[in-house]
């Protein structure tokens, strides 16, 4: 009997140590920091303005997991291509989706209010696939026509990142249906009526995006300005 108590709490333990170390090695993972480090592999030239796809390729291409996927997809703004700290709030929002036009609500991180409003405003959100480490998921993405035969390409923005010739590049960037995806939309559904309400009655995402989207192009003065919009129009 005393053998099979010991045993059994042998079993415990071990049940108990395995499950601490995942956390830990989970815990251990430093995502922001990886992405630093990739940097300039990730931009060559530093300039990350607008870059938001190339940090979307950057991750879907790599082997790991859908949890540290969707990780790694807190730490930039699909907008401005900003970095963006560990542990940030998501601003929540909601977009068209691309075929149906129905509202799609889920959480964004970004680095600055009126990036929400740029993209409530012009971008639009597809379902995508794709097969991590042991699963296929399925998940929202943040979506741009592709600008790569623009005449008024912003020059800010390094066109050769997303583009061959007026093709996007899907050496660099990942495409659905001709669209540039920029980033990923974080637990995202179907919005029902009372999110939408919340989200146009919320002061930034309601009142703040109401007044900065009929701004016209050539006053805005904040975020990424003109840059993000005339890429994304």
């Amino acid at each position: 009997m005393c053998r099979l108590k010991n045993l059994f709490s042998l079993s415990i333990f071990l049940i108990f140590f395995s499950i601490s170390l995942n956390h830990a090695n989970s815990q251990e993972k430093n995502y922001y920091q990886d992405i630093v480090n990739d940097w300039n592999k990730i931009f060559p030239d530093r300039n990350r303005n607008a870059a938001g796809p190339k940090f979307f390729k950057y991750i879907i291409d790599k082997d790991i997991s859908y949890e540290d996927f969707v990780e790694y997809n807190k730490l930039y703004c699909a907008v401005s291509g900003s970095l963006i700290s560990p542990n940030s709030v998501p601003e929540y929002v909601y977009l068209s989706e691309n075929k149906t036009e129905k509202k799609i609500c889920g959480e964004y991180y970004r680095c600055c209010i009126p990036c929400s409003c740029d993209l409530m405003k012009y971008s639009k959100t597809i379902k995508m696939k794709h097969q991590f480490k042991g699963i296929e998921k399925e998940f929202y993405v943040f979506t741009i026509d592709n600008p790569c035969g623009k005449s008024d390409f912003p020059e800010r923005v390094n066109k050769k990142y997303f583009c061959n010739g007026e093709k996007l590049d899907t050496k660099q960037v990942s495409v659905i249906d001709d669209k540039l995806v920029i980033g990923l939309l974080h637990n995202a559904k179907t919005c029902t009526q009372y999110n939408v309400n919340a989200i146009e009655r919320h002061q930034v995402t309601g009142r703040y995006c109401n007044l900065r989207n009929n701004t016209p192009l050539d006053q805005l003065q904040s975020g990424m300005g003109d840059i993000f919009i005339k890429l994304a129009r």
